[in-house]
């Protein structure tokens, strides 16, 4: 159970938990449910009821209920039973705060919750129970009313028989992260356009996307830059302040606006990123950060770059695709004294170069090098017509939104000349 798991506690048996259903032989439930599987002192899990390591006379007893109680609170969580066919509900301390319900009043059945959700996230808690009656543990994230108001909840549920008569289930109040994440893409908005205000620069089109990570605890760092420059040339950047959260928002402000009036100073793409290397150094917050920047002009189609530590682009053309060769440059923030190089790359009229943030190409069961071969075939197949819809096929030809990492997209094209 992602997020929850404990080892003081079983998935498996709760403490004030009653006996398994008939038939039940799953590890784990047993009559004297409230001890759960210990660590050996090799780390793997014995059997409930195995002899473990002697703690120490000063270790705290893992199933002291005031222990369990601390655990609780501190990760504003709780866990209870519903017992289907009786209709039984068995929950522990923290789930009546969580709903700001009394213990007089009873715990709330597990379909009789749907009541308590809000009717916008209904579907969502349905898709869940779904999930868990079918057999499968499943874990969302909505919102309830509770007397102390709207909370955000998120809960996972594991069913501990089959057929399903007994479910277990851990939520947890997330209401303070949910609205961290809220208030970080308010400020992100703030900052960086969205995807559906697409600069208007002239003599190139432009598109971009901008994905939230599915499970992030905050907004990441990717921005973008795109706007007019000296000698008819357009200025484009994509980059990636690392970590996540408020203070990373600030990082991204600063680098990207920066960035926006040191180009009004016609240094080459390595000297940008030589100053804003300075600048990301001497925060002394031991911030990082990829950043590709480069000069496009539609006239000359020529497209001169520099990059710190980023994914190379890519250049569509022709029907094929392909990365282009990257020159040298580290991190901002990694070297003070870091120099970068300068690359050139040709454009003719229906190019498109594809710039990237490595939250579109990389999962965690997948390399980035596979991710970037995904997107270079991708690449090439593109119509030429709809960049708009372009950028769509991409995203869903490299798997969508990851679910870790924000991503950002940037499409630029040097339009058909009229014959």
């Amino acid at each position: 159970m992602v997020g929850f798991e404990s080892p003081w506690l079983s998935p498996h048996a709760v403490p004030g938990d009653r006996d398994p259903a008939p038939g039940d032989d799953r590890p784990g439930l047993t009559a004297c449910a409230v001890e759960p599987p210990r660590r050996t002192p090799q780390g793997d899990r014995a059997t409930p009821g195995a002899r473990a390591a002697t703690p120490s006379a000063h270790a705290p007893d893992p199933l002291d209920p005031s222990l369990l109680a601390h655990v609780q609170a501190l990760g504003d969580m709780g866990w209870g039973t519903w017992d289907l066919p009786t209709g039984d509900v068995s929950w522990s301390e923290h789930m009546y705060v969580i709903f700001g319900r009394s213990p007089q009043d009873g715990p709330i059945g597990l379909f009789d919750l749907r009541e308590h959700v809000d009717p916008a996230d209904r579907a969502t808690f349905d898709r869940l129970l779904h999930d868990v009656l079918g057999g499968r543990l499943s874990q969302a994230e909505f919102q309830v009313w509770t007397p102390r108001g709207a909370r955000i909840l998120r809960a996972v549920l594991d069913p501990l028989t089959a057929p399903v008569q007994r479910v277990y289930g851990v939520i947890q109040d997330v209401s303070r992260a949910a609205e961290e994440r809220r208030l970080a893409h308010t400020l992100s908005d703030a900052i960086l356009p969205c995807a559906e205000a697409t600069p208007e620069v002239p003599g190139v089109r432009l598109a971009v996307r901008y994905l939230p990570a599915e499970q992030a605890a905050g907004l990441g760092g990717d921005w973008y830059q795109a706007c007019p420059a000296s000698r008819d040339r357009v200025l484009i950047a994509i980059g990636d302040i690392s970590g996540h959260g408020r203070e990373v928002i600030a990082q991204m402000a600063r680098v990207r606006h920066a960035l926006g009036g040191l180009g009004v100073t016609d240094a080459p793409p390595g000297q940008l990123l030589a100053w804003l290397n300075e600048m990301v150094w001497h925060s002394h917050d031991e911030t990082t950060a990829t950043a590709l920047v480069g000069y496009l002009d539609p006239a000359a189609g020529e497209f001169t770059w520099a990059q710190a530590g980023h994914l190379p682009p890519v250049l569509a053309a022709g029907g094929s695709a392909r990365l282009l060769e990257q020159p040298d440059g580290v991190l901002l923030g990694a070297d003070p004294h870091a120099r970068y190089g300068t690359a050139r790359a040709r454009l003719r009229a229906g190019d498109t170069l594809l710039l990237c943030t490595d939250g579109l190409v990389e999962r965690p069961d997948r390399d980035i090098d596979e991710g970037l071969a995904l997107l270079r075939r991708a690449a090439a197949s593109l119509t030429g017509h709809d960049l708009q819809s372009d950028l769509n096929r991409l995203i869903d030809a490299v798997g969508g939104a990851s679910p870790a990492d924000d991503a950002c997209l940037l499409a630029v094209r040097l339009p058909d000349r009229p014959h």
